[in-house]
């Protein structure tokens, strides 16, 4: 790493003004003017490595046993949370999820390059693992420095509660989630359950569970969890970065991201930031962010130019995960959508189905929330801002088999307003030979007159 060994710090600071700054052992979530607060580096210290110098370093560890480079988070340490000490290192061996080439949904599509990012092949199936591993490892450094943290908690929609609990239970620390009573999967619910957290079932949606955390973060001194903590969009960042590794240091042209809370959209951003700033990359993929009609606060923003920005009621949607209409990285979603000359679709609950359906008939297992992405990527591509020689990168945010409910609806034809053109029952028969021939020879002649 050059002939000075550089000092690598990290720090929080308002995102309005650089010189209001704190420590990451502090507990501070937002600025003093009431606005969001974001993990700053030291960049003069990073710049001391060459571009190809950190290339060659995240190489080098990737898939590796030393403890806990290996991660896909912590083998860039360095750019994530280097006040850390390896020892308070909670780490599941997040990160390094596949790129998947959808070659032959990508061809249906008319795409020439479509690739999945499968962040739901990670410890508890989705793609908040990459933030947790930082938040409760930075809460393991604070307990070890001397601070009394009687708790960790966070309000969710499935999968950061999953996260939250696995990670708190891995480092011995009690965990409180907060979920909305009958609005999340049972595997999710299964999740923190099995791992043994606090679980809350609240007669609310997403948005009043995040009312209640910060109230108990706030009052009872039980730290949060959700991604206005800063720490959390440190982990999450990496997935534009192994991305970029994972084409050989190149971009794709675009990267398309379900949002929600939309935390994720700036981890994106602010990975791809680093990656142009010290030289390992050189140029700015497009960024398209994929919203639920039924919750589709940042889409209805970016109709109108993104003058005004308004919280609004979500409605129920099959992509539970995102169903929230007041999600608080808006401000830090904007900044990124700007910046990468971004785009924001909606997807409509029929659309989001079909899409999700006719990629798994390719050999995928979507989620909703990725049925989401798909959705979006088609429209965009059918309107002619994707481009058919474009490579185009959909983040895939969770496992599909933590939404069984919604696959199984489906192929039932029992999900509202879908008509499902994709079902595929299971076909019951007697157990006799010359029913099942005849059925299995009609179904084999059926699907390859579909198929030509």
């Amino acid at each position: 790493m050059g002939a000075t060994k550089p000092v690598f710090d990290a720090w929080f600071e308002s995102w309005n003004d650089s010189s209001e700054r704190y420590g990451l052992d502090e507990i501070v979530y937002t600025a003093r003017d009431g606005g969001l607060l974001r993990v700053a580096h030291n960049m003069d210290e990073l710049r001391k490595v060459s571009g190809a110098e950190w290339r060659a370093l995240f190489e080098a560890r990737a898939h590796k046993t030393e403890w806990p480079l290996g991660s896909g988070v912590w083998g860039k340490k360095e750019w994530v949370c280097p006040n850390i000490d390896n020892e308070n290192v909670v780490s599941m061996y997040e990160g390094n999820s596949n790129l998947f080439w959808a070659e032959r949904y990508g061809r249906e599509l008319g795409l020439d390059e479509l690739w999945i990012k499968q962040c739901g092949n990670s410890h508890t199936g989705s793609f908040k693992d990459l933030g947790m591993t930082v938040l409760v490892s930075m809460v393991r450094e604070m307990i070890s420095r001397g601070r009394s943290i009687p708790a960790v908690a966070c309000a969710s929609t499935g999968d950061t509660s999953a996260a939250l609990s696995a990670y708190a239970a891995a480092a011995g620390l009690p965990a409180i989630v907060f979920l909305p009573r009958g609005k999340v999967s049972i595997a999710q619910l299964i999740q923190p359950v099995a791992n043994g957290a606090i679980v809350f079932a609240l007669d609310t949606d997403f948005d009043g569970c995040m009312a209640i955390v910060r109230e108990v973060a706030e009052r009872d001194g039980i730290y949060l969890a959700n991604s206005m903590n800063s720490l959390r969009i440190e982990g999450q960042k990496t997935v534009g970065i192994e991305i970029a590794q994972q084409f050989d240091w190149e971009v794709p042209d675009w990267i398309v991201i379900p949002g929600g809370n939309l935390g994720n959209v700036s981890a994106l951003a602010a990975g791809l930031d680093m990656m142009l700033e010290l030289g390992l990359v050189n140029r700015r993929p497009r960024i398209a962010v994929a919203q639920a009609q039924q919750a589709n606060p940042l889409y209805l923003a970016y109709t109108r130019g993104f003058e005004t920005f308004e919280p609004i009621a979500a409605r129920p949607t099959l992509a539970s995960a995102i169903q929230i209409g007041n999600p608080v990285s808006a401000v830090k979603a904007i900044d990124a959508i700007g910046r990468y000359d971004g785009i924001v679709e909606e997807a409509s609950e029929a659309e989001l189905a079909e899409a999700a359906a006719a990629a798994d008939r390719t050999g995928l297992f979507n989620c909703p929330h990725t049925g989401v992405a798909l959705a979006a990527t088609k429209k965009l591509l059918d309107r002619g801002e994707i481009r058919k020689s474009d490579r185009v990168v959909v983040i895939s945010t969770a496992h599909g088999l933590k939404f069984v409910d919604f696959k199984v609806d489906y192929h039932k034809l029992a999900l509202e307003g879908v008509d499902a053109q994709h079902a595929n029952p299971p076909i019951e028969l007697p157990a006799k030979y010359d029913q099942v021939r005849d059925e299995m020879l009609r179904q084999i002649e059926k699907r390859g007159r579909a198929a030509g």
